[in-house]
């Protein structure tokens, strides 16, 4: 898949930059549609942290990755790799990483505020 083409205009998005990650938001009825682009090198424990103020994110990501590997690792050490073309569904509470030297594109699906509790997204 041509990377370009992911990263192109996107119709009727607000962009936000936040940690060195673009984020284009759609919102479609209740819920929001994101392209998220992690740079190369990205963490965020090291890139986020500093700007949010948690030890560990605390949102729920819901979707396709389009492009790229990420990591994750929860508070209780658990890793997940999760590799393009694949859908994902990480609970809050983690720290994650872009691997490689690929961006990672992520086509997210959210609630705002009530994402976990809609899509059953809780670590046991």
């Amino acid at each position: 898949m041509n990377i370009d083409t992911l990263l192109g205009p996107l119709k009727d998005a607000t962009r936000r930059e936040v940690g060195g990650v673009k984020v284009d938001v759609v919102r479609t009825g209740n819920s929001r549609v994101k392209r998220v682009v992690y740079p190369v090198g990205f963490r965020w424990s090291k890139d986020m942290k500093p700007v949010i103020g948690t030890e560990l994110c605390q949102h729920a990501h819901v979707g396709f990755l389009a492009a790229g590997k990420l990591g994750i690792q929860y508070a209780d050490g658990t890793q997940e790799e999760y590799v393009a073309p694949q859908v994902v569904a990480i609970a809050p509470g983690h720290d994650g990483w872009v691997i490689g030297e690929e961006p990672a594109v992520l086509i997210e699906f959210d609630f705002e505020g009530e994402t976990v509790e809609r899509l059953g997204l809780t670590r046991v």
